[in-house]
């Protein structure tokens, strides 16, 4: 297999296999450059909605260019394989550091790590985009600090919230990440950038406090506390966390998007400020 060849890329060796993909270290035969492909697998390839997702995520990424953004650089048109290129990224996504328990290398980049993925959010938003499925899974951290996002496959564009366009609309499907997702993605609701700082409130939470604000016995269970429930403190977790910090997370947890930051450059202004752990040394503003 290491030997395949698809369109101009040799494939070296599979980083990771998913539900209906796999994400390879390939090399640019013509160049020698290597890449990362993401690849559906064989038994998918039949699948309207698979490639759908693939396509589209590969569709958003092309049109994204920012050093925190996973840059896709050729989408793939075999009528076999259905793929796509972006850059090598060599480096474990901040799920598996967590799960890991690799708690000094999350400790001392979690400064720059919430400012790389907020910024990356931000220029996403910006670019008319809704990520959608922000989550530590979706990050990529590499043994140097650099952090890019990925997984593009549920990325929307930002819609205006107007009486006409909810009249037009019809109520799409509820996809995310339970653990993760805003009360108004649950509730199928028009979206734009707040939802995103919902989840990335989520995610940030769990990585300075060792896991997520809410847990629950199923996911119906958890999709009701997203809604209905107060998250508790990180400092209950990790009484690490200083009480900046843990002021921002629960306001990006609000149930109410207009209680929210309104963007995530509020949400960096508040970051340059604030000194993660009570443990760190303190921080000048920018």
């Amino acid at each position: 297999m290491s030997e395949e060849v698809i369109g101009n890329y040799r494939l070296l060796n599979c980083i990771t296999t998913g539900q209906s993909s796999q994400v390879w270290e390939v090399v640019e035969v013509s160049s020698q450059r290597h890449f990362g492909m993401k690849l559906l697998l064989p038994e998918k390839s039949s699948d309207s909605e698979s490639k759908k997702l693939l396509y589209h995520e590969a569709k958003v990424g092309k049109k994204l260019a920012h050093p925190n953004v996973i840059k896709i650089v050729h989408v793939g048109d075999d009528p076999k394989n259905h793929y796509f290129v972006m850059e090598f990224f060599p480096s474990g996504s901040l799920r598996t550091r967590i799960m890991r328990k690799q708690v000094d290398f999350i400790k001392e980049r979690a400064h720059s790590i919430l400012k790389q993925s907020a910024t990356g959010l931000a220029y996403m938003n910006a670019s008319g985009w809704v990520h959608r499925d922000v989550k530590p899974e979706n990050m990529l951290v590499n043994s140097a600090g650099e952090l890019r996002i990925i997984d593009f496959a549920l990325a929307q564009p930002i819609e205006k919230n107007t009486f006409l366009s909810r009249l037009l609309r019809r109520k799409g499907k509820v996809q995310g990440t339970r653990s993760y997702m805003s009360p108004e993605q649950i509730r199928g609701e028009p979206l734009d950038g707040r939802a995103d700082i919902y989840s990335y409130g989520s995610a940030a939470y769990e990585i300075v406090a060792g896991r997520p604000p809410f847990r629950g016995g199923s996911p119906h269970e958890i999709l009701v506390k997203q809604i209905v429930e107060k998250p508790s403190p990180p400092q209950i977790y990790n009484p690490d966390v200083t009480d900046e910090l843990s002021a921002l997370l629960l306001r990006c947890l609000a149930k109410k998007r207009d209680d929210r930051p309104e963007s995530f450059h509020e949400v960096l202004k508040a970051l340059n400020v604030l000194r993660v752990f009570k443990s760190d040394p303190i921080v000048r503003a920018n």
